[in-house]
């Protein structure tokens, strides 16, 4: 029977086409680009996830584009598409800061480690005095009354981090490689969600033309681009900016519009028992709505309604037992997640791997018809040519990368242990094992699994716990193991951005020589702007209303995890039911395969799946409004040209608001960092 074709794919797998020739991108000049993002952007992106929760790399990226443009411009010289794909691909990478500081809000890195230890969650679990000293120093440290990492005792920490990076960075760049060209040369997989990201590209690289050209009748994107800009720049001056000032200039910060979102639960707990209820005012929420599939937001706005629906049953029958009237949104998600939803999401969660997995396989087997007998992947590989001009390299070394990379991240972990318990352990031997299983058996099964289904239908597939299951299985105790660098990660994941550069004709080359310029400066920046925020003061705290808000529900639901190796009863145990973990399964499954035999979208199903969670409607509610309005109003007025507009919108309002924010996070930098005489 033939592959049914997803109509809404189908839109975006038209969106672009990959050219013909490929050109070099890097250029020694893009090095001025990236100390431009060190020294402006890293610092506000680091504070905004703190205060608001938002991230400003896509506004740092495209600043970043615009500004050589009209450098470049001014000096007689055109950018190519490949040398702005690497400008734009060089300011993501340093805002992202390798992981290791808080970028959108995302609690990582030193700044969540020196909070974690330090939380009321691992001080009554008992885990805070086992961190490691690999992790964050002792509570005793004197590090943490000054607020600094320039100190001798967060020396074991900044050189994980080192290791860590590096090893991750090498990894990802060549694995996710060799998966791109199984998934694209081999398999020749469409990649759908590909375009979306791109689009931005070939705005920038059409209005270049256009003006080099003098003829600017086909530079819709550029015009585009600049409306989205400027509706991200007065809403920003909003929501962003007069926080931020007010804050800075009088100590009281003034909210238009509540951060990070406004909170109903208290007052409809009487209505919707167990639910959490509220909403999120951030205007981009709306772009993103209507960027991505409709099919998929209003998947996850049906998985919301069930929620709200299920939730007062499962109060009612006492299963959702410890939620009290009067809780708010974080105490009602902690609470339901250790009565019921711990489990549930799991079950989920397996659902969508079992599915995604089933997915692949049939696809397998219908590719390998069209491949001779008994040729192995690798064989394969090597025989199928690349694109000419585009910077590949042989299978070989990608296959030498992982086993290198895998055998030092084991190396690496038994020595911690090692140094942390003092001798070798039964229960160190153990974890060996562990990690043996994880690096060689399921990061390359998970990783060649999610580059199909990105190639295929645009979705990532992961199996929900493997790491804490194996870890748990394996019989240690302690909370160490949860903090060593373990061997596992999804490659596939890294496939669509190899085919984002080939969309853009950049050689693959380009990047790899932007990364080893770029890894050293967004080491550096990362941790001395972390030092200098920190130093600002204490994290969170009242100035980080975000953080403040939302950290402490991390912390507890990361401990409930955490404690399942104490060795004693803990949160994990009264978290964790296998009955809720089959439901969720059972029912994930049923409800896939339901969807797909009456010839639901693609998406719809993936999407009503992934709601069936404990959802918050703050992020929801505005994303699903945002793919309404794109779908029966500009759709119907603009027709398909809607799908390649949208996305350049989106990148100009991210760029807009990333802009305004700067500009705010410079002058709270400035207001902060005067000095006080005392005369």
């Amino acid at each position: 029977m033939a592959q049914r074709i997803d109509k809404e794919l189908e839109e975006f797998r038209q969106v672009m086409e990959v050219p013909s020739t490929f050109e070099e991108g890097f250029r020694w000049s893009s090095l001025l680009g990236a100390l431009f993002v060190a020294m402006m952007m890293v610092p506000g992106a680091i504070y905004m996830g703190l205060l608001a929760g938002v991230g400003i790399g896509p506004a740092a990226q495209w600043v970043t584009v615009i500004l050589f443009i009209e450098i470049a411009r001014r000096a007689h010289r055109n950018l190519s598409r490949s040398e702005i794909f690497v400008l734009f691909f060089m300011a993501g990478a340093m805002m992202s800061g390798l992981g290791i500081a808080v970028q959108g809000g995302r609690p990582a890195g030193l700044l969540w480690n020196q909070f974690f230890i330090n939380s009321d969650a691992a001080a009554a679990t008992g885990i805070a005095e086992q961190i490691p000293r690999w992790v964050a120093p002792p509570r005793s440290s004197e590090s943490y009354s000054l607020r600094t990492f320039f100190h001798k005792d967060w020396l074991p920490v900044i050189a994980m981090v080192i290791f860590g990076t590096f090893l991750s960075q090498i990894s990802n760049m060549v694995l996710g490689y060799g998966l791109f060209r199984v998934a694209s040369d081999m398999e020749k997989l469409p990649f759908p969600m590909a375009p979306v990201g791109a689009q931005g590209i070939m705005a920038m690289a059409e209005d270049v033309e256009a003006k080099a050209n003098r003829d600017a009748q086909d530079s819709w994107r550029w015009r585009v681009f600049a409306i989205g800009g400027a509706m991200g720049l007065l809403f920003g001056i909003v929501y962003l900016l007069l926080p931020t000032l007010s804050g800075a200039l009088t100590g009281t910060s003034v909210q238009i519009f509540p951060i990070p979102f406004s909170d109903f639960t208290g007052k409809t707990g009487q209505y919707l028992p167990a639910v959490a209820t509220g909403i999120c005012w951030d205007f981009g929420q709306l772009v993103v709505g209507m960027v991505m599939p409709y099919f998929g937001m209003l998947g996850g706005f049906i998985g919301l309604v069930f929620t709200m629906i299920l939730n007062p049953i499962l109060y009612d029958q006492g299963i959702l037992w410890n939620w009290k009237p009067g809780d708010d949104t974080i105490a009602t998600m902690f609470k339901n997640n250790v009565d019921f939803y711990f489990s549930f999401q799991i079950g989920i969660a397996a659902a969508i791997a079992i599915v995604g997995f089933a997915q692949v396989f049939k696809s397998v087997r219908k590719a390998r018809k069209g491949r001779a007998e008994k040729e192995s992947l690798f064989t394969s590989l090597n025989r199928v040519s690349a694109p000419p001009g585009r910077g590949d390299i042989k299978g070989w070394a990608i296959i030498l990368c992982y086993f290198v990379v895998t055998a030092i991240y084991i190396a690496a972990a038994m020595g911690l242990l090692v140094w942390h318990h003092g001798e070798w352990t039964r229960d160190i031997r153990n974890v060996l094992f562990t990690l043996l299983f994880l690096g060689f058996f399921y990061t390359p099964m998970i990783s060649y699994v999610t580059a199909r289904l990105e190639g295929m239908v645009g979705q990532v597939v992961a199996v929900p716990m493997i790491r804490e299951a194996a870890i748990i299985l394996s019989g240690y105790r302690g909370v160490a193991c949860w903090f060593l660098p373990v061997p596992i990660a999804n490659y596939g994941r890294m496939t669509v951005f190899y085919r984002q550069c080939e969309l853009t004709g950049t050689k693959f080359t380009s990047i790899w020589k932007t990364q080893i310029i770029l890894y050293p400066i967004i080491l550096l920046s990362s941790i001395f702007f972390m030092n200098f925020i920190w130093g600002l003061d204490k994290i969170p705290s009242n100035a980080y209303p975000f953080a403040q808000k939302m950290w402490e529900l991390q912390a507890a639901n990361r401990c409930i995890m955490y404690s399942a190796t104490l060795g004693e009863y803990s949160m994990f145990e009264a978290a964790f039911n296998w009955q809720y973990l089959a439901v969720g399964g059972f029912f994930g499954v049923g409800l896939f395969w339901g969807l797909s035999a009456v010839g639901a979208p693609i998406m719809l199903v993936y999407g009503v799946v992934r709601g069936l969670g404990q959802s918050m409607p703050h992020w929801i509610i505005p994303q699903f409004i945002g793919a309404l309005i794109g779908r029966f109003y500009f759709r119907k007025r603009l027709g398909l040209t809607w799908r390649q507009y949208i996305p350049v919108v989106a990148a100009g309002f991210s760029c807009g608001m990333g802009l305004i924010t700067t500009v705010g996070v410079g002058i709270t930098f400035l207001s902060k960092s005067v000095i006080k005489l005392p005369f």
